[in-house]
């Protein structure tokens, strides 16, 4: 059963549009990524904080995506962009409510 994804990441103000771009090019190989449905990106302009949603296969397919990311260093990449932590969650998808 497919699972929603919410990632919320609070920019520095300073570097929301380089952070833009370098995300970008990093969705590209997570839409192309085995289980991913979709991604979309929101910007939040007045805190400057980017929210993206993404609909994976399943829970199991964005956590080995997630695994992914850490391995391949992208995710300590992004620190210097960020001002806090991320803030993720999973949700079911309930189709029958």
């Amino acid at each position: 059963m497919s699972v929603l994804v919410t990632l919320e990441m609070p920019t520095k103000p300073e570097t929301l549009d380089e952070f833009l771009e370098v995300m970008k090019g990093a969705l590209v190989d997570t839409r192309n990524y085995a289980g991913c449905e979709k991604v979309e990106t929101y910007v939040d302009q007045e805190t400057k904080s980017i929210f993206l949603l993404e609909q994976w296969e399943t829970a199991e397919h964005q956590q080995a995506y997630m695994g992914w990311r850490m391995e391949t260093g992208f995710i300590d990449n992004v620190g210097p962009f960020l001002a806090g932590a991320p803030i993720a969650r999973t949700f079911d998808i309930r189709a029958d409510v």
